[in-house]
């Protein structure tokens, strides 16, 4: 029944909505879903993800789709924009019997219209690798637990290499994988190779190589999710207990840290050009940080619930050296920018950091990111130059996002009072960019990074002397009712190898980890629209359309403005075929 208020109105699915650019809108011909499309009861299931490669073969049609629904994998052809989705023919279906898939990575670099390799984490924390084309399944690491026995939470090919992947779990552990070794049959023993504030890194102990090469401990809880950066050189984790922290892949070296205003964070994505981090979580809110400065330089207030994806938009990430003119999304400079994450070094870049190394700044950039969450909402946020700049002139008096006067704290954080009493004004600066913060050149990092690659060195780890010690598992759950008063409390014998200081957070607030709401730019979302019934677990930016997903499995297009065509319907008669294993 419809409120008052517009309340209707209000809980209606979206099936398009207008930016700056134009129109995007939903292509009902071009969902994905189980063959039936009858929606998944999602009690108790792991969150739905999508993963996409492209074969590059020549009939122009070589983009794949992998996604998990409950206890079943499927791969498909993705048609896109172009044809409408065929679910009667997924190349490959697979059926799980006692864990369910919930996370899956494929490699780009050695994809061919002939195979493919496709990583796939398991809640029991095993790891597959498959070849959905082949419907081959070659190797299954931690397949006794040995290594680790809790939830798979992120997986990753290493970019730029063939057979290294990194795998994190519920534990707070990360793993460095060869898909040429083997786990071994005992449970491995590691050395200490390297430790810091709240993380350590171990080798294992063998006579042989095997795997893992590398296990790192991260914070406290579960490490949620983890990215690599645009050049592959750094490693941004979000954990449980509500830290960002970015290392130096190479070197094992520390960079940066941030804290969540409160709870855990839960995604993170890093933008094109490596400069920025943007992460999500408990506290419903974006929270974009600097890399060269190491700081936060703005926090987004548009979600009701849990922030479960945020993405960067390299196709709408607007790059200016002349008189402004409309900004568009299909600038021919972005169109290979990060063609499903391949590729990393092109002229936007330069760009960009032609914007950022000269002082004059005759360079205008807007960064376009999204999230999605468990309001079953989609946000859209510009990133622009009076944001990234506060204290310069404005070369073009030009915003599309909103700073709002953050006269209140966001949803869920009352009790949080972190307010100036009477502060009803926005002050003239951010003072955040006044506060102290580390002195980190934009153009260089803590410690050097090896030239090598990772690969050699990881065989240099292998060779170092090691010795036993009792590895310690622990699932932790998310808890979602956070407060200051208790965040991270738990899992306090977690890591007791590791020596650090408790982070309390009521002291971490106010400082340059964690600054006051007031301390910081709020943004105001661009769009901020309803288009599930179920919490949003997937939002990916590709050149033709954006793809959502939901809990109940169905996973949606949205074509870019123009990048509209007629499709008709195929026939969804037949009955599907795969592999059940």
């Amino acid at each position: 029944m419809a409120t008052e208020g517009g309340g209707k109105e209000m809980n209606e699915i979206k099936t398009q909505f207008t930016t700056r650019e134009g129109l995007y809108k939903l292509l009902p011909h071009s969902e994905y879903s189980r063959p039936n499309r009858v929606p998944f009861n999602s009690q108790g299931s792991n969150p739905v993800r999508v993963s996409f490669v492209n074969l590059n073969d020549q009939s122009g049609n070589g983009d794949r789709l992998c996604f998990n629904v409950g206890r079943e994998l499927y791969f498909y052809i993705y048609k896109g924009v172009r044809k409408a989705a065929d679910l009667s023919k997924p190349i490959d279906k697979r059926i799980y019997k006692g864990t369910q898939p919930t996370c899956h990575d494929f490699n780009h670099l050695t994809a061919t219209a002939e195979s493919v390799s496709l990583l796939v984490g398991f809640s029991a924390g095993q790891v597959q690798l498959i070849d959905p084309i082949k419907k081959e399944t070659s190797k299954l690491f931690n397949e006794e637990r040995l290594i680790d026995k809790s939830r798979v939470t992120c997986v990753k090919w290493v970019p730029g290499s063939e057979s290294l992947f990194l795998v994190a779990h519920s534990s707070g552990n990360m793993y460095l994988y060869n898909v040429e070794h083997a786990c071994g049959t005992t449970a491995p023993h590691y050395q200490l190779l390297k430790q810091g504030e709240s993380f350590a890194v171990h080798t294992c102990k063998s006579k042989s190589t095997r795997n893992p090469l590398l296990k790192w401990t991260v914070g406290e809880g579960a490490l949620n999710e983890f990215a690599f950066s645009p050049d592959g050189k750094f490693l941004a984790c979000v954990s449980q207990d509500g830290f960002l922290r970015v290392f130096s892949f190479d070197s094992v070296e520390l960079h940066g840290t941030m804290k969540s205003y409160f709870g855990g964070l839960l995604c993170v994505c890093w933008s094109p050009d490596g400069k920025y981090v943007v992460t999500g979580g408990e506290d419903d809110l974006v929270t974009v940080w600097s890399f060269g400065d190491c700081r936060v330089i703005a926090r987004g207030h548009g979600h009701k619930s849990w922030v479960s994806v945020v993405a960067f938009d390299p196709y709408t990430t607007s790059v200016e050296e002349s008189d402004p003119m409309e900004l568009s999304g299909s600038d021919e400079d972005f169109q290979d920018l990060l063609h499903f994450g391949r590729d990393r070094a092109n002229s936007t870049q330069s760009r960009l950091s032609k914007r950022n190394s000269t002082e004059s700044r005759p360079v205008s950039v807007t960064y376009r990111f999204g999230s999605v969450g468990q309001d079953t909402q989609l946000c859209l946020w510009d990133l622009t130059e009076d944001i990234l700049f506060p204290h310069q002139p404005l070369s073009r008096a030009r915003t599309h996002t909103n700073v709002m006067n953050a006269t209140s704290p966001p949803a869920g954080s009352t009790g949080n009072s972190v307010m100036t009493p009477g502060n009803s004004a926005p002050p003239p600066l951010p003072r955040s960019n006044s506060l102290p913060h580390s002195a980190v050149s934009s153009t260089g990092s803590k410690g050097s990074i090896a030239d090598g690659a990772i690969a050699s060195g990881v065989s240099k780890f292998a060779t170092l002397s090691l010795h036993d010690r009792k590895d310690r598992h622990h699932e932790k759950d998310h808890k979602r009712n956070h407060s200051m008063g208790h965040i991270s409390s738990k899992s306090s014998d977690k890591l007791n190898l590791v020596t650090r200081t408790k982070t309390d957070p009521a002291k971490t607030l106010g400082t340059p980890l964690c600054p006051r709401m007031e301390d910081v730019p709020l943004l105001e979302p661009l769009i901020c629209k309803k288009i599930a019934h179920e919490r949003l677990t997937v939002l990916i930016f590709l050149e033709d359309c954006i793809v959502t997903a939901c809990q109940e499995g169905f996973i949606c297009t949205w074509g870019r403005p123009g990048k509209v065509g007629l499709m008709s319907a195929p026939n969804q008669a037949s009955s599907p075929g795969g592999t059940i294993v």
